[in-house]
């Protein structure tokens, strides 16, 4: 009996102790291999495919140098930027893994006055000043051959672009030069200092769009004025932003630009708010008139009426109304993937993009020219009138009659452009009156291009105030800052175009995942399909009530007529009493009507989400109650 108490106890040490060396090896092999296991819907947590493209076409050796404050100060601030140091550095090991022997990685801890921190000095590398330490060092450096691109501070604010930051510091430390882009805009688009007379009319200088900032961290941007008459030649693409008022010498100066083979990328609008936001806060509701290229859309055979916006009842958004109420605006538009080309590089992996009041593009494009959608509307919208929408959403959700058209809203065209100035360039004002002292035989040369020589693409966009940093970012105080947020996917989207006309498409793969935002399609639907079926009810007691209230009106002009001698009949005074409460009843039953459709969207809202709340404990408990059934049936048979 002693002998087999010994045997059980040695069997169990050793059965112990090599279960131990197998959780070790295991650990020991994970922890080599670096694999994580990724149960997100958008695979956040595992390399894009761009970055796999990135570095598995390295020729030349990368070095990366990680920079990490490894002191014992325990703030709350440290604590949590090495948490997440831990972050940067599973993702740099997965680098590695893709890039093989191309990708070197080295750590340093920058202590004051060591190697390390002369190291981080000489890289770029600043450290960030806390509270209770002498600064924290939390950067890195991408060097190629003598190339070296650094990011100071790796921002935990930044955590969904950390992976797109770092694709692109190796992309410039390989390939250092910056292609140049022109930015054309009548907008504050490059900032607006503050000056001493603005401060004292109670008016600060602006920043630049948060837009600008990021083209600026992988291109050189060129300012280019509303009145130019050429694009420089080293412009490779030019970016315009709400062209109001351009000028036909600006339209003739980008044609030429686009016969010469450079590409435009145009944010029009039919209602820019931007542009009065900047201008006028007394009337920032009335939004700053519509913007085209009118010359060279209309030779392109296209059409943008700068007094239509889309009204959409599928992807129409909720502003603040009165008192903080919610309010349905059906001419602001926030598109799902049901919206966006799901083939198109830069537009299948990007999230929503709100559109504020946006215009469409209709017409057929001219021979030699193909279209393809990027952005579209669904069928249940129509166009409505463009200062009107930003007034008043529920009148057009009353009048509403879905047109069955999916309009376009963002558009590329590619193929061979003709020139939309076949004459020539636009003569100004002081040629046309000089035009009569010349003599007839006197022409002046026409050097302008008719056509492209090869396929050249063009990209437009019918709204600019997607672009608008109160439509894009939200700003949140942080302990390292003001942190900014993007609330949809717009930037991604005009970075996109713009790194697909000129970049490296690789790095659109990645930007794309910086942003997540899973709306409720199918509570959409089912609000639209609730809302569709109270709306009419709804019209038809509100065409009452005022039919009802225009009579009593007529009655009470007729008794306060001054040529009126006679005080009204019974019948009059009965009738007009009649009228009084069946106008009360009609809007009373609009107001139960009103609030009952209100209740069943909430109800549904409430429904979706205890579903959602008890879908998996329910899940768990059946499981647990069949094993233990199962696990009973097996015991009772023994």
């Amino acid at each position: 009996m002693q002998k087999k108490s010994l045997q059980t106890i040695l069997y169990s040490t050793v059965g112990v102790l090599v279960t131990l060396v197998i959780l070790i090896a295991l650990n020991f092999i994970a922890g080599t291999a670096r694999k994580r296991l990724d149960l997100t819907q958008e695979k956040a947590y595992t390399l894009s495919a761009g970055t796999k493209a990135i570095l598995k076409k390295l020729d030349t050796p990368v070095t990366i140098r990680f920079y990490c404050t490894q002191s014992e100060s325990a703030t709350p601030e440290t604590v949590y930027l090495k948490g997440y140091a831990r972050k940067v550095e599973d993702l740099l090991a997965e680098y590695k893994q893709v890039a093989g022997g191309k990708l070197k990685i080295e750590k340093f801890d920058p202590q004051p006055d060591s190697d390390a921190e002369d190291s981080a000095r000489l890289d770029g590398i600043e450290p960030k000043a806390l509270a209770g330490t002498e600064g924290f060092y939390l950067g890195l450096a991408v060097k190629c051959a003598d190339e070296v691109q650094a990011i100071q501070f790796l921002d935990p604010n930044r955590e969904r672009l950390l992976e797109y930051d770092l694709s692109r510091a190796i992309v410039r430390a390989e390939n250092p030069e910056k292609p140049t882009i022109g930015l054309m805009s009548p907008l504050p688009v490059f900032g607006m200092p503050s000056n001493p007379m603005m401060q004292q009319m109670g008016q600060q200088g602006s920043q630049p769009w948060a837009l600008v900032n990021e083209l600026k961290n992988d291109f050189n941007v060129k300012r280019v004025g509303m009145d130019v008459d050429k694009i420089d030649d080293d412009v490779k693409l030019l970016l315009a932003i709400a062209p109001k008022d351009i000028t036909d010498k600006a339209q003739y100066a980008i044609d030429q630009f686009i016969m010469r083979g450079g590409k435009l990328l145009a944010f029009l609008d039919a209602q820019c708010l931007a542009d009065n936001r900047q201008q006028n806060q007394m009337m920032a509701n009335m939004g700053g008139g519509g913007s085209s290229l009118d010359k060279l859309i209309k030779a392109w055979g296209l059409q943008f009426d700068t007094g239509k916006v889309v009204a959409d009842l599928k992807f129409k958004m909720q502003l603040g109304g009165r008192n903080g109420q919610p309010q349905e605006a059906p001419a602001w538009l926030a598109l799902t993937v049901d919206g966006k080309d799901k083939d198109d590089v830069a537009t299948s992996q990007i999230g929503d993009v709100w559109l504020p009041l946006c215009g469409a593009f209709t017409g057929t494009p001219v021979a030699g020219l193909k279209e393809t959608v990027l952005l579209h509307s669904s069928k249940d919208s129509q166009l409505v009138d463009a200062m009107l929408a930003n007034l008043s959403g529920e009148n057009i959700i009353q009048e509403f009659k879905p047109s069955g058209v999916n309009y376009a809203l963002a558009i590329r065209l590619t193929g061979k452009f003709k020139t939309a100035f076949p004459n020539g360039a636009p003569q100004d004002k002081k040629d046309e009156k000089s035009e009569g002292d010349k003599k007839p035989d006197e022409k002046k040369p026409d050097n302008s291009l008719k056509e492209t020589k090869g396929d050249n693409a063009v990209v437009l966009v019918g709204d600019a105030d997607m672009l608008y940093d109160p439509f894009t970012m939200r700003r949140i105080d942080s302990p390292f800052g003001t942190m900014q947020m993007a609330m949809n996917a717009n930037l991604n989207l005009a970075q996109n175009l713009v790194e697909q006309m000129t970049g490296d498409s690789n790095l659109i793969a990645v930007r794309s995942r910086a942003t997540l935002n899973r709306p409720f399609t199918r509570v959409k639907e089912m609000e639209a399909a609730a809302n569709e079926r109270f709306q009419s009810e709804i019209k038809r007691l509100k065409d009452s009530a005022d039919e009802a209230q225009r009579k009593v009106n007529e009655m009470q002009a007729q008794k306060k007529d001054k040529d009126q001698r006679f005080i009204l009949s019974p019948e009059q005074r009965a009738e007009l009493e009649k009228l009084r409460k069946e106008e009360v009843d009609t809007r009373k039953r609009l107001k139960q009507v009103q609030k009952d459709l209100r209740k069943e969207v909430v109800s549904l809202q409430t429904r979706l989400k205890w579903i959602n709340i008890l879908t998996v404990p329910l899940a768990v408990t059946a499981t647990g109650l069949v094993i233990a059934m199962v696990n009973r049936r097996k015991t009772s048979a023994k």
